[in-house]
């Protein structure tokens, strides 16, 4: 433990209950010009003069995933769930902002043809298979399921043909296209991690769905004013034939061919080694969230594994992916994974922590007051 922190108060700008408004757009330049005396008033140093580095991943802090109208909102089993956590984060990132060194927002980024999308795919006669619903093998053929991962909807489904002049570098090879979903397929199912799950389109590059939440726009500015330090910015999620759902790489990273399909983010995880202390929150903890920390997991067991005691994992600034049944329950409920992978993170040694929680109360925390 260390010297109690000052936290600060909320600033008077701030409204909470823009957590719930999608409309919301933070005015950047009152942003601006009241960070100036904020810094002053409360006696802030730059960023620069920080000797001990803490850093922020935000993870997918994205309209279509955290309000209600949006194309996959994240509510949660509670129904809030996103909602609830921009708030939280946005209230924590004000009242620790004299501590957080650089914060990095990551955006899901999407085009209107990829391998989780319901466009890339069509049935035997040529119909377009339907969102919130899974694709895999059965043997060597391509089938769509139910979410219950036993009824089969459709056989001998594929890629629609035209994607495959969509793709660069494939020249319209369609039959190369075909193994390549196999091979995909083939691999999901060895890691046991996750089944290729077609969602609606969210997260389309240029709409409203893939901006930042108002609330998060807003305390990343002010941070990135206050403490004279750039907002930075992460982009996954554009090849079309790979999910990303980790912001350091897809979920299968080669081809059938043997050739690789991507390469790891490994700029990003050299920025995140040299922090004292690294706080992850965002969405989903079922999927963005959970794959990324995974990710950041096995390089730092690479390295040193005491490296993961320097992880803070907000867990009420996350939700879990749960698509709600108008009959009641829900269609698919992954908060026991996301459960099962915070259990997993905190025992190979990262902190699982609250937001409300003062910093100085964590463990393995060094910040001098």
């Amino acid at each position: 433990m260390v010297a109690s922190l000052k936290q600060l108060p909320l600033p008077p700008f701030y409204d909470p209950a823009n957590a719930r408004r999608s409309e919301f757009d933070p005015n950047i330049t009152l942003l601006m010009n009241t960070a100036e005396d904020w810094r002053r008033q409360h006696g802030i140093k730059f960023a620069a003069a920080d000797t001990f580095q803490l850093g922020v991943l935000d993870i997918d802090n994205e309209k279509d995933f955290c309000f209600p109208d949006g194309s996959l909102y994240v509510g949660g089993r509670s129904g809030t769930g996103a909602m609830d956590d921009s708030q939280r984060g946005a209230e924590w990132t004000y009242r620790n902002l004299p501590y957080i060194t650089d914060i990095w927002e990551t955006f899901d980024t999407h085009l209107a043809f990829q391998i989780f999308f319901a466009t890339f795919w069509q049935t035997s006669d040529g119909q377009m298979l339907n969102p919130h619903t899974l694709i895999m093998l059965d043997g060597d053929e391509l089938v769509n399921v139910a979410l219950d991962g036993t009824t089969i909807l459709h056989r001998n489904i594929g890629p629609r043909p035209f994607v495959a002049s969509l793709i660069p570098g494939l020249n319209g090879n369609f039959p190369w296209l075909v193994q390549q979903v196999k091979h995909y397929c083939r691999e999901l199912a060895k890691a046991k991690k996750y089944t290729l799950y077609l969602w609606p389109p969210h997260c389309i590059l240029g709409s409203k769905g893939h901006s930042l939440v108002g609330v998060i726009q807003e305390a990343r500015m002010f941070h990135a004013f206050v403490r004279g330090r750039q907002s930075e910015n992460e982009i996954k999620g554009a090849h079309p034939l790979f999910e990303n759902y980790s912001i350091f790489g897809g979920e299968v990273r080669s081809r059938f061919d043997g050739q690789p399909m991507a390469q790891k983010n490994v700029a990003l995880i050299k920025k995140l080694h040299r922090l004292n202390a690294l706080v992850i929150k965002g969405q989903a903890s079922s999927h963005c969230v959970l794959s990324s920390i995974d990710d950041f997991l096995t390089e730092l067991l690479a390295v040193d594994p005491a490296l993961a005691r320097k992880v803070y994992i907000l867990e009420d600034c996350t939700s879990a992916v749960a698509v709600p049944n108008p009959a009641g329950g829900f269609f698919a409920d992954f908060t026991p994974q996301a459960e099962a992978a915070l259990a997993r993170f905190a025992n190979a040694g990262m902190n699982v922590v609250k937001s409300t929680t003062p910093i100085e109360e964590w463990p393995n925390i060094q910040i001098a007051a």
